[in-house]
């Protein structure tokens, strides 16, 4: 099996952090989606560089390797869910939300992380599509020179209700950003099932060359609840064939359950994740 597997830490927020490490590397994961958030790797407190320092130390002690993730829920505004986003009416506001990434492509070249993950946000009321896409491109250019000056490379997800929120809307904007180099894709399978026309196998295959991110869970046809594996509607064993094969186009990245809203049986869903896609993968059978 060559899918090298994480998993999220938005899904163990009643750890702490060294403590879900620590879990990780126990039960055999390959590696983790770190979350920048207050409870685990604050990006906004004192003491950044040491306290990234010491995160660092510790992946290196437990042979995990990391991807940055950068959807933590009220990170920057403890009243609005995901605000402000690159989309914001307000250019300063976007600003802010700029400045966080760019200081996330900052920790990740310190822990010697894959890639950093983001998303659009969803289009404002009065925000004409054209208007929200080149927001979108012009926010995200001081993110993608970090990324460039860093060579950790920028993976955006696709998110269902966003304006980037299918593999379409990833080309659409890969153009209009004129194709730079930093920027890849993360693909998350439940998200394929969710809303994509093709079966998340070939949406694995058609995103190969831009994959630098995965993340994976259940999910059911038009429904964005993030399951735990058994609990949706897909079939696995064709995506876990799809996920080996990408090593033959150079992935090296993280396949990283996300399972954010279930923290609470966290360290069990863990161990069951790991259980079950070991089960279904190709060397398994």
């Amino acid at each position: 099996m060559t899918i090298r597997l994480g998993y999220g830490t938005n899904g163990l927020t009643d750890l702490r952090l060294d403590d879900a490490l620590g879990l990780l590397a126990d039960l055999g994961y390959d590696g983790v989606g770190l979350t920048l958030d207050h409870m685990h790797l604050d990006p906004l407190a004192p003491d950044l560089y040491a306290r990234t320092r010491r995160v660092a130390s510790r992946l290196r002690e437990l042979g995990l390797d990391v991807t940055v993730e950068t959807g933590a829920r009220y990170i920057l505004d403890p009243r609005r869910k995901h605000g402000p986003s690159l989309l914001d009416p307000d250019p300063e506001a976007r600003a802010a939300r700029t400045r966080l990434l760019v200081r996330a492509v900052g920790i990740a070249a310190d822990l010697g992380a894959h890639a950093v993950h983001c998303f659009s946000g969803t289009t404002p009321p009065d925000t004409t599509p054209d208007a929200a896409w080149q927001r979108l491109a012009d926010s995200l250019a001081p993110v993608l020179d970090a990324a460039d000056r860093s060579g950790i490379p920028l993976a955006i997800e696709p998110e269902p209700g966003h304006l980037l929120a299918d593999l379409a809307g990833f080309h659409h904007l890969r153009v209009l950003s004129g194709d730079p180099p930093p920027l890849g894709l993360t693909l998350d399978i439940g998200h394929c099932q969710c809303l994509e026309p093709a079966p998340p196998a070939d949406c694995v295959r058609d995103a190969a060359p831009w994959l630098r991110h995965v993340q994976i869970e259940d999910m059911r046809r038009g429904v964005h609840e993030h399951l735990p594996f058994g609990d949706g509607e897909i079939d696995f064993p064709p995506v876990l064939e799809a996920l080996d094969a990408l090593a033959d186009t150079g992935y090296r990245g993280l396949t990283v359950v996300e399972l954010p809203r279930h923290s609470h049986a966290g360290p069990e869903l863990a161990r069951t994740s790991l259980e079950f896609l070991r089960k279904h993968s190709p060397s398994s059978r």
